[in-house]
């Protein structure tokens, strides 16, 4: 491995002021615990004074091994006008009693003369007091400089007189912030240079993306000298939310060659990205690089027909590397690679005989043209599969089905008002016995849903663990109005394992039916074949 790199990560309190995100204490320990498994060497654990949320996740992380990981307070230089001593923030800081602290002080006269509405020179000495406080006190000390670049961008002399002073004060490291994430390249790379030619201190880097250049900027810093990151698993912060941890540290590691992580940790890197989007309650991005689960996915026929030759033919690197895993899609894009791949991958290779992997192909292109969806809902992919087999029987056959919709209107002497409920009946053959169930429901997809359980039940009762998790519907030309297709998605869960399946129609009950009918039957026809 290359140079050594400092990885900070800020997730539990810069990434928390993202907008949505309000994290328990217990959720704070568990991610903190994650990242500690992920190796990372600084962990910000919250702003110490900030309220008694972090205050509390201080306390109970004092009495946890992090092993190699520290645990970082932050908070601010103290006030003007005051002592270090005297100043809440700081001690609350040193009541934290984690080896390393973070504070921040302004680098931007702007924020100074009229944020803070007091002088330069107070608040270079509110920098210098603060730090040499804190480091009196044993403590490891980063000096983030707030607003440095566009400090320097305003007044040069006076953004480095604040980290001189710092400096001077004896802090570890000097943190060179992009508060407002509206720095150019050039501006960066020029900032940094004169930060390096005036203080001795080793630096770090904190940038946000508003203008979407974090992980770049950061790349560049690094070039340009600085051995600390700082950043936010999946990005996260306020507005436009920090430097990606999750993009920039296999950036800084397996493109340019630093050492970031343990590469046996590094492996760790998609399983925290998704348990702090869960941990968060966000949808993780699917599209996110290296650890969404589309960042190596393929879908057109050429590039699927190339990876299974060469698997970096359309990939820029080893996706295990990082933890996530190749994916081959199926849709109207698909060519024969694509099936062949799906079908290796569900141990199903077996069933490819002739032209059928052609065959599919062109049968899946004509079913999306009307609708349908199969990247999505592989579990009805593997149910066209498996019903091209001459031998294939399917669990149950469906006869005929009726559904409809009543609305009552209640008077006195009951209590007044109305209520809408769905009948169904449902006719199916199973083992060459017919069926006729009814069924209620508040829909009618509940309703149809009811009457086919009951009938089904009776032959196979383990059905009962199968339930529906959620239900999507999308109507493809909204032009068309009431008469418009539309696509229904269904996924499903047996408490062990989840699927989804696909129905596609102008009428919505009978798009609804075919997901509903196709999910069932897949569950049914995997055990079968078990």
């Amino acid at each position: 491995m290359g140079q050594r790199l400092e990885i900070y990560d800020t997730t539990l309190r810069d990434g928390a002021q993202r907008e949505g995100i309000s994290y328990s204490v217990e959720d704070k320990l568990k991610i903190a615990r994650k990242l500690m498994e992920l190796g990372i060497p600084y962990i910000e654990g919250g702003y110490a004074a900030s309220n008694p949320k972090d205050e509390e996740f201080f306390r109970r992380a004092q009495g946890l091994d992090w092993g190699s990981s520290l645990i970082a307070a932050f908070g601010s230089t103290r006030r003007a006008g005051t002592t270090a001593a005297q100043d809440p923030s700081l001690r609350a800081m040193v009541d934290a009693k984690t080896r390393v602290v973070t504070i921040v002080g302004k680098s931007w006269d702007l924020h100074v003369t009229d944020i803070l509405e007091t002088t330069l020179e107070e608040n270079q000495n509110m920098i210098a007091d603060s730090v040499a406080f804190l480091k009196s006190r044993g403590r490891l000390v980063f000096f983030d400089a707030e607003h440095y670049f566009d400090g320097f961008k305003r007044n040069p002399d006076y953004a480095l007189n604040t980290i001189k002073a710092a400096a001077r004060a004896g802090a570890d490291r000097i943190i060179l912030c992009d508060t407002n994430g509206g720095v150019m390249p050039k501006e960066l790379q020029a900032a940094i240079k004169a930060a390096r030619a005036a203080v001795p201190t080793a630096l770090g880097i904190h940038v946000h993306s508003d203008t979407e250049l974090a992980v770049a900027n950061s790349v560049l810093a690094v070039e340009e000298g600085c051995i600390q990151v700082q950043g936010c698993i999946n990005g996260y912060g306020e507005r436009c939310g920090n430097a990606n941890l999750c993009s920039l540290i296999p950036n800084l590691q397996l493109k340019l060659g630093y050492d970031c992580l343990p590469p046996e940790k590094l492996t760790k890197l998609t399983e925290v990205a998704h348990f702090v989007s869960e941990t968060a309650n966000l949808i993780p991005d699917p599209h996110q690089p290296y650890v969404g689960t589309s960042a190596f996915a393929h879908k057109a026929g050429l590039h699927v027909a190339a990876v299974l030759k060469h698997e970096m033919s359309y990939q820029h690197m080893e996706p295990t590397l990082v933890g996530n895993h190749k994916r081959v899609v199926v849709s109207e894009l698909s060519g024969r690679g694509n099936i062949v791949y799906k079908a290796e991958e569900l141990g199903l290779t077996h069933l490819l005989q002739g032209n059928l992997a052609r065959e599919l192909a062109q049968r899946i292109k004509e079913m999306e043209s009307r609708g349908y969806q199969f990247e999505g809902a592989e579990a009805s992919f593997e149910l066209l599969l498996r019903r091209s087999q001459n031998d294939y029987r399917p669990p149950f056959e469906v006869l005929d089905f009726s559904v409809g919709v009543e609305k009552r209107q209640f008077e006195a002497p009951e209590p007044a008002g109305n209520t809408i409920s769905s009948r169904s009946t449902v006719k199916l053959r199973v083992a060459g016995e017919e069926l006729l169930m009814a069924g209620e429901g508040n829909g009618p997809v509940n309703a149809l849903d009811a009457a086919l359980r009951k009938a089904l039940n009776h032959f196979y009762p383990s059905l009962a663990v199968v339930h529906l998790t959620d239900y999507k519907v999308r109507i493809l030309d909204e032009a068309a109005g009431t008469a418009a297709w539309v696509r229904v998605l269904i996924e499903s869960s047996d408490g062990q394992q989840e699927w989804t399946t696909v129905g596609a129609s102008q009428n919505i009950i009978e798009a609804s039916w075919t997901a509903l009918t196709d999910s069932l039957e897949y569950w049914l026809a995997r055990r079968q074949a078990l």
